[in-house]
């Protein structure tokens, strides 16, 4: 895909999911690269990338991070993320000025994939939870793929509620998912309790490093103030309590290790992740998993629950179903629910 393709469909992408200025901006950048302008110059060498390589966020990533770190000029007065007030017709101009002035500097990320750690996909994890029935309803232990800088095992850490105020989570949460479920009321469960967290994912984030919390704030949208508050909430929690433990593993790997434990239930979630698995990691998953189950009793359960799009650009964004499969060595087990849908980035989550 010619990068100005790449730039256009990125933009129809962030129009669709709530973020006006990058998609105005990208279609920008699209004319520039086009007309061989900065813009070109920057992208050169990176016009053989696979569509699925996510260059239009690469550079959008790199030019947020320099505006994080106070290296883009005057730009900072138009980004959101820093206090700005972005300008439609001016802020476009100010970004092709800063590809112009410093191209060597955007193109130091332009190698790196993008990598966020969307906090308002708790909101799907927890509700999951709420649906076990009570015989399942045991410490937990959560083992999450693709976790990044492992802010989703914290989850049980976040506040959760619907319209009418809050359902789940501690009364003095940092993290609070306002309006983060929608749809039918969910049973409370007071006694949710994670007793071990385990993520892995090929690149963890350390979100308690300087530049952990800039690479997931740079991936983060500027325009979209809720996600960047709910993401510095969490790093506060992140440095508050003892980190989960992220392992530099793939996939497949990691749940080739996990065991399951009596008086515990092993949960094992993802989202937004398969996409970006290969055919065969992705049957080496789902084949460790069924394994896992055949082991499965009704005092060490096993729940698979997952918040992943059918297939890569399938139906339309909002679409995302909540899929739950739980196994305890009774008639029954492992059938998929579809709990609900989620919005892309987590919230709201509309329960069936």
């Amino acid at each position: 895909m010619r990068p100005d393709q790449a730039l256009r469909q990125q933009g129809q992408a962030c129009a669709a999911l709530g973020s006006p200025m990058y998609a105005g901006l990208l279609a920008r950048l699209a004319d520039d690269w086009a007309a061989g302008g900065p813009t070109a110059r920057v992208l050169a060498g990176h016009e053989d990338l696979p569509a699925g390589s996510a260059l239009a966020l690469r550079l959008l990533g790199s030019v947020h991070r320099l505006v994080l770190e106070r290296r883009a000029g005057g730009l900072g007065v138009l980004y959101p993320s820093v206090g700005g007030t972005w300008d439609p017709v001016a802020g476009p101009e100010a970004v092709l000025g800063l590809l112009s002035e410093q191209p060597e500097a955007v193109r130091e990320w332009l190698d790196r994939p993008p990598q966020t750690n969307e906090v308002g996909r708790s909101a799907a994890l927890l509700g999951g939870l709420l649906h076990l029935d009570d015989a399942l309803r045991l410490p937990v232990r959560l083992a999450e793929l693709g976790s990044s800088a492992g802010l989703n095992l914290l989850a049980d850490q976040y506040a959760v509620g619907d319209a009418s105020g809050p359902v789940h989570g501690p009364p003095a949460a940092v993290v609070r998912l306002e309006r983060g479920w929608a749809g039918r009321p969910l049973r409370p469960w007071p006694g949710l309790r994670f007793v071990e967290r385990l993520g892995c994912d090929p690149r963890p984030i350390d979100p308690r490093s300087t530049a952990g919390r800039l690479a997931l704030t740079a991936y983060v949208w500027p325009d979209q103030v809720a996600r960047l508050e709910r993401l510095r909430g969490a790093l506060a929690v992140a440095a508050a309590v003892t980190a989960p433990e992220v392992r530099p593993q793939p996939a497949g790997a990691f749940v080739e290790d996990l065991r399951l434990r009596e008086g515990t239930i092993t949960v094992v979630w993802h989202s937004v992740v398969v996409q970006y698995l290969d055919a065969e990691e992705q049957r080496h998953v789902v084949d460790r998993v069924e394994r896992l189950a055949a082991d499965a009793t009704p005092a060490s359960p096993l729940a698979h629950l997952t918040m992943e799009p059918p297939r890569r650009g399938a139906g339309t964004p909002g679409e995302v179903p909540v899929v739950l499969r739980t196994w305890s060595g009774l008639p029954g087990d492992g059938e998929p629910r579809v709990l609900g849908h989620a919005a892309p980035h987590g919230l709201p989550t509309t329960w069936a």
